[in-house]
C-alpha cells in the first residue's frame, strides 16, 4: 500500500448513493440514501432531491467531515467520536 492509499483510508468518502423509499409519512417519492464512510465508521442518511443533488450534498458533507478531522484532530457525529 503506498503513501496516498494510506491517506485515503483515513478520510470520509461516499461509499454509495441510491434510490430508496421515502421515510414514513413523506409524500414526495424522489429519495436517495447515501452511505459516507471510514475505516469501519459509516454515515447512513436519507435525502430528497435529484440523483445528482443528493450526490453533490453527499460529497460536500464528506468533504466537511474531513476538513473538520484536519482541523480539529477527531470529528463527532451524533455525540460519538469518528
Amino acid at each position: 500500500m503506498n503513501q496516498e492509499d494510506e491517506t485515503d483510508l483515513n478520510e470520509y468518502h461516499v461509499l454509495t448513493v441510491e434510490k430508496t423509499s421515502p421515510p414514513e409519512g413523506a409524500t414526495d417519492d424522489n429519495w436517495y440514501r447515501y452511505v459516507i464512510g471510514k475505516d469501519s465508521s459509516r454515515i447512513d442518511c436519507k435525502k430528497l432531491g435529484s440523483l445528482y443533488d443528493v450526490t453533490r450534498h453527499a460529497e460536500t458533507f464528506a468533504e466537511d467531515l474531513n476538513s473538520r478531522k484536519a482541523s480539529y484532530g477527531q470529528v463527532y457525529v451524533y455525540g460519538r467520536q469518528r
